[in-house]
């Protein structure tokens, strides 16, 4: 879930003359054909704010062509052509994701490609799920605040995976259900949570999600999920804890062996990724390396992992020019504006949440983040307060994933 909005339109003038534009779909390096070469393969997560207030309320605003918000996020994705793309704050619904995908993203919006995606992927989420606890604390049970993931109802704040490669559906594994008290070394505060609540509470706030993708004669993990905002709690710091389990999750899955016992899917299958298995992470961790809410070690849990590339960071020039017209808290962090990926109130002002992160066998040719400067007639789809599209931003890499030498799990 996102954090909450920016109240005030941006103010004073541009510091700089920015003029680079975001990477386009014809900016995109070519596609080898056939499998037995080297395939250019682009990846992005996209937190497209395409939640509702009401189940039902996407079906309906997907029902036709013309929702504004929905234009701007197909838009957004056309424009850069991801190859597989996860979209975040998408409420659970398969028959929202089908008419998204034919009303929206095989439709060319305000000149731009459409885009096809064969495959997609979407499955439950524990926003909304009632707990039968008062996980808040407040005397009641019942509400968003004691569901097992914070939502109004089953599936609000979900995500859908649309992919243009095959994804190897027999071998999906979610992990909706682990419990968050099976990580050894957790960080439920105990003295909060009473210990009926610890043995139920669910360590994922939506799901984790292990989607096999077929490229090629290559097997690529798309590592998915969106870890509660480290806010929206008390001194206890639940959702901060929570928050950094979350992504430690995926550093002791991708570790594999003994560090990754304790995993368990939906299944019943234990245990994380094999050594040498190449995979992607993506989407919204609610963390920012260097500023925000989150715990100091959340994200570099992932960033400092022996396994993980991060030889190139996605950036823009959008959000250096957004970071000095908004000025405020933005002046006072440690992070290179040009990384962040989100426009937020503050606090925390504007921070990088969104990553794209792939494993050390994969090599990143490019890194973007789709935040246009002002000049760029594209900014018309970040825009300001109220956002056009969303707070966040699209983020995406470029790897080459080799074909004639691998093989399929």
């Amino acid at each position: 879930m996102t954090r909450l909005h920016r109240y005030a339109a941006l103010t004073g003038a541009a510091a700089l003359a920015l003029t680079a534009s975001p990477a386009l779909a014809h900016d995109r390096p070519a596609r080898q054909g056939d499998g037995q070469h080297t395939q250019a393969v682009r990846f992005a997560t996209f937190n497209a704010s395409l939640n509702r207030g009401t189940e039902g309320q996407l079906e309906q605003d997907l029902a036709t062509p013309d929702n504004e918000q929905a234009r701007n996020v197909a838009e957004t994705i056309q424009r850069v052509d991801p190859d597989v793309v996860l979209v975040n704050e998408f409420d659970y619904s398969p028959e929202a994701a089908e008419l998204f995908r034919d009303n929206y993203l095989a439709v060319g919006q305000r000149g731009a490609d459409p885009v096809e995606y064969p495959y997609h992927y979407i499955a439950p989420s524990n926003t909304g799920v009632p707990s039968g606890h008062d996980l808040n604390n407040d005397g009641r049970v019942g509400g968003g605040d004691d569901a097992y993931g914070f939502g109004l109802f089953p599936g609000q704040y979900g995500m859908v995976v649309y992919s243009k490669y095959p994804i190897d559906t027999r071998k999906v594994r979610t992990f909706q259900q682990l419990k968050w008290q099976a990580m050894p070394g957790n960080r439920i505060p105990t003295d909060f949570y009473s210990p009926a609540e610890q043995a139920d509470l669910r360590l994922s706030s939506k799901s984790h999600w292990d989607l096999p993708i077929e490229i090629g004669n290559r097997t690529v993990h798309f590592l998915t999920s969106h870890p509660t905002p480290p806010t929206f709690d008390g001194p206890e710091d639940r959702n901060g804890r929570r928050n950094a389990d979350e992504i430690r999750f995926w550093a002791d899955y991708v570790s594999g062996g003994r560090q990754a016992r304790w995993i368990r899917d939906d299944e019943g299958g234990r245990g994380g990724l094999s050594q040498g298995t190449s995979f992607v992470i993506a989407g919204d961790q609610n963390a920012d390396p260097n500023d925000g809410d989150s715990t100091d070690d959340a994200i570099h849990q992932l960033l400092d992992h022996p396994r993980v590339n991060t030889s190139r960071t996605p950036t823009s020039e959008g959000a250096v020019e957004a970071s000095e017209q908004q000025g405020g808290i933005n002046t006072e962090h440690v992070g290179d504006p040009a990384q962040d990926t989100a426009d937020f109130a503050e606090p925390p002002g504007n921070i990088r949440v969104d990553y794209v992160l792939p494993s050390r066998d994969l090599p990143i040719r490019d890194a973007r983040v789709f935040w246009p400067t002002s000049e760029d007639p594209l900014s018309r789809l970040t825009g300001s307060y109220p956002f056009p599209t969303s707070d966040h931003r699209l983020v995406w890499i470029d790897t080459e994933v080799g074909g004639g030498h691998g093989q399929r799990d």
